[in-house]
């Protein structure tokens, strides 16, 4: 028996911090994995307009025939097996309700805990008696905030998966706080700080029901317990949007975050992850969005990966800058590198890096050039069944972007001649891809040659599972750049 890649998809909620925020998520069925939005923020001016996306629930049952686990006022049972392509909601904030469970809060041990049995519960009522249905059986864990720390648990924890059959086959996590939460005035959140379980944001208190083998592992590793590249972080960058607390927590966590979480605490270390520009939750929130839905249909039914890496061979200074270096003067210079990545026929991004939004890379000179280096851009994955409907081929554009930073010459910043805003290299790549008897079909062109065209096509053959095209990134005027766009595709 063959399920995939339709598998079970449990869905696992994040944070409820006060007891009413308790009571109205154990009294929504789907505990707001039904939620959608009709609003979508204009990033240049944030006015808004009007785009309906019905839910991620909703689309899971329009795009891919899935349906959700409820009928006659329960879940599905009396049957002798339920359907792969459901959708299971982890409610396990019930035994925190004072209407439906004790009222009490558990540790966050025993929330994985009853995750793993749930998990059991499910392949029971998937596979029935079947052996060959059981071996086969996997599922896909879609948490939120700090849903993500509960399946982690489940995963990492040992001692919560002994003898236990069930085989997670991905995790897809939006906004969780692998890393812990921190907040500007404080830093990460105390040990002893024990008010409705937010001491599960400590590292400290992390490490331990994470089981994290030593000090040395970050604690936003897996440690070895899950493949990393089967799991996917998506990563808020719209502080302001988060309106919880009278925009109380937004400013307490401060910029680069989802006004919750810091963006560098919002990922799985070394696994693939996306930017985009959402709050933590709300109309603007990552759940709720075109942006989250998308990408994580691609993560878990998608059929290619590709890999974004700039490999950067040289950068030339102005002229006024090379002048003071060649006179013996130390030049420092980091540069910001924004990354976007869309595919046709859309509004919104899949992957945003921007300068103005906080969420730029940023690389010294060394790191880039000195070190030999790649700098990764981005990881994304491809999907024939996502594509429009007039075309084979999976199209997706990548606007690349190099600004010109400030130079300090001499320890002194150097802002002669300087405007704000320029850039030493600004182009967008289209591409479009397709499979074709074991060889990758791949047509690319810069938009400065042809506006959201490819001019170029390129067959690549397969080495080691993967295919490879690298396209030049150069400007020859100082400051310039000399450099390779690598794009790395692989099946997935």
């Amino acid at each position: 028996m063959n399920a995939a890649p339709w598998y079970p998809i449990i869905y696992i909620r994040g944070y409820a911090g006060t007891q009413g925020e308790v009571e109205e998520t154990v009294a929504d069925p789907y505990m707001g994995f039904n939620r959608g939005s009709t609003k979508l923020r204009q990033l240049w001016d944030r006015s808004v307009i009007r785009h309906v996306f019905e839910s991620p629930l909703v689309r899971l049952m329009k795009d891919h025939g899935y349906s959700d686990a409820y009928t006659d006022g329960t879940e599905l049972t009396g049957r002798d097996t339920v359907p792969w392509r459901t959708v299971w909601i982890y409610r396990y904030y019930e035994e925190v309700s004072r209407e439906l469970g004790s009222g009490e809060r558990p540790e966050i041990e025993q929330y994985a805990e009853g995750l793993g049995t749930f998990l059991r519960e499910i392949r029971d009522r998937t596979c029935g008696e079947s052996q060959r249905a059981r071996e086969a059986f996997r599922v896909y864990l879609v948490a939120h905030s700090m849903g993500g720390l509960v399946a982690r648990c489940w995963l990492q924890n040992t001692r919560l998966r002994e003898d236990d059959p069930v085989v997670a086959e991905k995790l897809f996590t939006y906004a969780t706080p692998h890393r812990g939460i921190d907040l500007r005035l404080v830093g990460n959140i105390p040990r002893f700080v024990r008010i409705n379980n937010t001491e599960n944001f400590n590292e400290e208190q992390m490490r331990k029901y994470l089981k994290i083998s030593s000090k040395k592992v970050p604690v936003h590793s897996l440690d070895g317990k899950f493949p990393p590249q089967r799991c996917f972080s998506l990563v808020g960058t719209n502080a302001r949007d988060y309106e919880v607390a009278g925009g109380l927590s937004s400013a307490a966590v401060g910029p680069m975050s989802d006004g919750l979480v810091q963006i560098r605490n919002a990922y799985i270390d070394d696994a693939p992850r996306a930017f985009v520009h959402r709050a933590h939750s709300g109309h603007y929130g990552v759940v709720n969005s075109e942006e989250g839905y998308q990408n994580l249909r691609r993560f878990l039914f998608g059929d290619l990966r590709v890999d974004g890496h700039l490999e950067v061979e040289s950068i030339t200074l102005p002229p006024k800058v090379q002048r003071a270096k060649d006179r013996g003067s130390e030049v420092r210079a980091s540069y910001h590198i924004e990354v976007c990545v869309n595919v046709r026929d859309t509004r919104w991004y899949l992957h945003r890096r921007t300068l103005d939004e906080g969420s730029a890379i940023i690389a010294g000179y060394d790191a880039m050039v000195k070190s030999g280096k790649p700098v990764t851009l981005f990881t994304q994955f491809l999907s024939s069944a996502a594509i429009v409907k007039r075309s084979s081929y999976m199209g997706f554009s990548v606007d690349l972007r190099v600004l010109v930073p400030e130079y300090r010459v001499g320890g002194r910043f150097l802002f002669e001649d300087h405007f704000e805003g320029s850039y030493i290299f600004r182009d967008k790549l289209n591409l479009f891809v397709k499979r074709q008897d074991g060889r990758l079909r791949v047509k690319h062109g810069w938009d400065q040659e042809r506006t959201n065209a490819a001019g170029s096509t390129e067959i690549l053959a397969e080495a080691d599972g993967r295919w490879s095209l690298a396209v030049p990134v150069t400007k020859a005027s100082a400051p310039g750049i000399g450099a390779k766009l690598r794009l790395t595709f692989s099946d997935w």
